[in-house]
């Protein structure tokens, strides 16, 4: 049976998979159209069962963002190899996934892998997984995943390895600030967004280290200076690992603090993920 390149080009853009792909399994299908389609999910299905056990050691973070619904999501997506996690249909493949999860909020990555996907209802998003494994001979593996709500900003740094998501309050998104933000959390690693946001007991353990070095260094000198010395201890503490009082990365003369509070906005959460650091 003749196969056209015009169907063939129809399969390939219903399912994404490469144009020699699809011409095989339209010869295959004897021309039909719905039967290429079966042929080729489960072509891909095999694929994944194959190497469904073997490592994600590589990766990338994905996020997206619809600034008119506030609401964004940022995940881990996992493969085997680097370059695979840097080419192109990886890399949109973490795109098209963090939408799903931002528009359909999922509970758990074993419920996102069950959803239609968002603008192709007619596959599952393990479905559209498998289309990449089909095309790059890979494991992929979804890793984790955080949606949020609000006022937001992103930030990926080149090489698609570390990741982050700003939520924050105020009446007006600037979206050059948040991005900045974004990037001084990808660059300086905060431990929390806010003062408020420690610990009571990781603040009674700095504070217990921040007395004991003061005690020492003040050997001899009124306790009153000792204990000036214990409160600026603490004070570097919380500039290093608290993202609103930590210096701006771009300038060190403002806090990450006192930037946003120039556009009039305030620090809620964010989301640092980082390739590799989630459990498999």
């Amino acid at each position: 049976m003749n196969i056209t390149a015009a169907a063939v080009d129809q399969l390939r853009k219903r399912t994404g998979m490469q144009m020699m792909k699809c011409k095989a399994a339209l010869t295959e299908a004897n021309g039909d159209m719905e039967k290429a389609v079966e042929i080729l999910r489960k072509s891909n299905k095999e694929a994944q069962d194959k190497v469904v056990n073997r490592e994600t050691a590589e990766g990338r973070i994905g996020v997206f963002i619809d600034l008119a619904e506030q609401m964004g999501a940022i995940l881990e997506v996992r493969c085997e190899s680097a370059p695979v996690a840097k080419s192109e249909l990886f890399v949109q493949l973490a795109t098209d996934l963090a939408k799903q999860i931002a528009v359909k909020d999922p509970p758990s990555v074993e419920a996102l892998l069950t959803q239609p996907c968002v603008g192709r209802p007619e596959y599952t998003i393990s479905e559209r997984i498998g289309e990449v494994i089909g095309l790059v001979r890979e494991n992929i593996k979804v890793a984790r995943f955080t949606r949020l709500a609000g006022i937001l900003g992103s930030y990926v740094h080149h090489d698609g390895t570390v990741g982050v998501m700003v939520q924050v309050e105020g009446e007006k998104a600037d979206e050059q600030i948040l991005r900045d933000v974004s990037m001084h959390v990808t660059a300086r690693n905060p431990l929390v967004a806010a003062r408020e946001h420690v610990a009571a007991d990781r603040i009674a353990k700095e504070m217990e280290i921040a007395q004991s070095q003061a005690n020492e260094q003040g050997k001899g000198k009124h306790p009153s200076i000792v204990e000036k010395i214990a409160e600026g201890k603490m004070k570097t503490w919380y500039a290093e690992n608290v993202l609103s009082e930590q210096p701006f990365v771009k300038d060190d003369s403002k806090t990450v603090g006192q930037l946003l509070a120039s556009a009039g906005l305030k620090m809620v959460k964010f989301v640092r993920y980082k390739v590799g650091e989630a459990t498999e």
